[in-house]
C-alpha cells in the first residue's frame, strides 16, 4: 500500500522509519518530510496546513493511509476532510483534536469527568487572573490555551514573572492567538512520566511508558521547550501507576469524550504527574509525543502499520503490541539560542560516523540541505535515539553518538535518562 506521512520534524522520521520496516509498504511520501525523511520515503513540497493539497495529493496517488504528526493538521481539521473523501487516515477528528488545541476545553472536560488533575482557573482578563494567583500561591503555572508547539507553559517562581507571562500571553505578544485565553494552574511536585496510548474510541492499547525532559537544561531547570529528550520504560511508571493511569485517567477522558459527541480516535498522549502513589493530569496532546515517539518506536517490536490501520478500520479489538525488553534514550541536539530565537544554517559534521554506530538511530528533526550539505534549520536539530539492554547503556551509547556530532553553537542536555538511573 502506498502511505504519506504528514510533518516534518524528529516524530515524523521515526514515523517514517518505522513504517518503512512493514513488508506491507508499497511506496512512502513525506509532506514535508526532512533530510533525514528524504532517504526513506519521497518528500513532497506541500506544508501541513495545506490541507487541500495534501487532499488533492492523496486522492491523485492512491493513498491508502495518512498518518498525521503534528497537531496543527489535526485542529485544522485534515481528518475530517480526508474522511469525507473516503480516505483512511489516522488521528482524531477536529471537535476531538480540541482536547490538545484548547487547554481550558481539556481542564473542563476532566473536571467533569473526574480526571485527577491540578486545581486551575481559565482566564481572557488580566484582574481575575492575578486575584486567583494570589489566591493560589507561588510557584504557578501560567499556559497559554490554545497550541504553542510545546512551549506555551510558564512555571512562574514570583507574583511579577506571573503576572507578566498573563500580560504577555493575553496581550498576544508571546504566543499569537494561542494565548488570547489563560489557564492557570496550582504547581504540581512530583516526577513527570508520558503516558501514550493506542485507541479508537472504545479499546484502548497503552504503548510502553516514556519520560520527556521539557525544561532546556540539566537538572530541570530553565524555560520549558518542546522536549530536550526522552527515555523508555519509565521506572517512575509502575504497574500499579499504569493500572491507575488506565483506569483513572485514559478510560475516563476517552469515555468522556464519546459522550460529549467528540469520539477520539487515534494516539491520546497525557502527560502525568505522579507523587506518592498518585496520579495527576498535567496535560492531553492529541498526537504522538516529541521525543517520546522516538525511543517508543525503537523499542516497538510490532508492526506498526496494521495498528495505524486499525484505528483508521476503527477496531482495535484484537489488537496487541509487542515491545523489545531493551531501553531507548533520545539526547536532543538543539541550535544555539533555542528555545528562543536561535541560528540556522549552520553545518552539522560528524552524521555519517554517529550512524555507523550500534544501535543508534539520528531522526532529523530541523535540518535541511543547502549544496549538499547538512545544516541547522530548526530549533531542535536532531534526537539521536540508541538502543540498549538497560537505560544506563543505551544513555551511554546515545552521548557516544552526539559526542560523535557536532555544529557552531550545538547544545544538549547531559542528564537525559538520569532519573532512571536514580530509581
Amino acid at each position: 500500500m502506498k502511505i504519506l506521512v504528514i510533518g516534518g520534524g524528529g516524530r515524523e522520521h521515526a514515523l517514517v522509519w518505522k513504517i518503512a520496516q512493514s513488508p506491507l509498504v508499497e511506496k512512502l511520501y513525506c509532506a514535508p518530510g526532512n533530510p533525514g525523511t528524504a532517504e526513506l520515503a519521497e518528500n513532497l513540497p506541500l506544508q501541513v496546513d495545506e490541507l487541500d493539497k495534501l487532499l488533492e495529493f492523496a486522492l491523485k496517488n492512491d493513498i491508502a493511509l495518512t498518518v498525521v504528526g503534528p497537531e496543527q493538521p489535526l485542529s485544522l481539521g485534515i481528518v475530517d476532510l480526508f474522511e469525507s473523501n473516503g480516505l483512511k487516515i489516522f488521528g482524531p477528528r477536529k471537535n476531538a483534536a480540541i482536547i490538545e488545541a484548547s487547554k481550558a476545553f481539556s481542564k473542563d472536560l476532566m473536571l467533569k469527568y473526574n480526571v485527577p488533575t491540578a486545581a486551575y482557573g481559565v482566564f481572557t482578563e488580566v484582574g481575575p487572573a492575578e486575584a486567583f494567583i494570589d489566591r493560589t500561591g507561588l510557584p504557578i503555572v501560567v499556559k497559554a490555551d490554545g497550541l504553542a508547539a510545546g512551549k506555551g507553559v510558564i512555571i512562574a517562581q514570583t507574583r511579577d514573572e506571573a503576572v507578566g507571562a498573563v500580560k504577555d500571553m493575553l496581550g498576544g505578544n508571546a504566543f499569537g492567538s494561542a494565548g488570547s485565553r489563560v489557564v492557570i494552574e496550582e504547581f504540581l511536585v512530583g516526577e513527570e512520566a508520558s503516558f501514550l496510548a493506542i485507541t479508537d474510541g472504545k479499546h484502548i492499547v497503552p504503548l510502553a511508558s516514556a519520560q520527556d525532559h521539557k525544561a532546556v537544561f540539566d537538572g530541570d531547570l530553565g524555560p520549558n521547550t518542546g522536549g530536550m529528550g526522552a527515555y523508555s520504560p519509565a521506572p517512575v511508571v509502575t504497574p500499579e501507576i499504569h493500572e491507575i493511569a488506565m483506569a483513572e485517567v485514559l478510560r475516563p477522558t476517552i469515555d468522556g469524550m464519546a459522550t460529549e459527541g467528540r469520539p477520539y480516535c487515534g494516539v491520546l498522549y497525557a502527560g502525568l504527574m505522579v507523587k506518592d502513589g498518585q496520579v495527576k493530569t498535567l496535560e492531553f496532546n492529541a498526537r504522538f509525543g516529541d521525543p517520546e515517539c522516538q525511543p517508543l518506536l525503537m523499542r516497538m517490536k510490532s508492526d506498526l502499520v496494521p495498528v495505524l490501520m486499525a484505528v483508521a478500520d476503527g477496531d482495535l479489538s484484537t489488537t496487541v503490541i509487542e515491545w523489545h525488553d531493551k531501553a531507548a534514550v533520545c539526547v536532543v541536539m538543539a541550535a544555539e539560542g533555542y528555545p528562543g530565537s536561535y541560528r540556522k544554517g549552520d553545518a552539522i559534521e560528524g552524521l555519517e560516523e554517529a550512524a555507523q554506530l550500534e544501535d543508534v538511530h539520528v531522526f532529523h528533526a530541523g535540518t535541511a540541505l543547502d549544496s549538499g550539505r547538512c545544516v541547522t534549520n530548526g530549533g531542535r536539530v536532531l534526537g539521536v535515539t540508541a538502543l540498549g539492554e538497560t537505560v544506563q547503556t543505551a544513555i551511554l551509547k546515545a552521548y557516544q553518538a552526539v559526542g560523535a556530532i557536532s555544529w557552531k553553537g550545538a547544545h544538549y542536555r547531559k542528564d537525559i535518562g538520569k532519573k532512571a538511573i536514580d530509581r
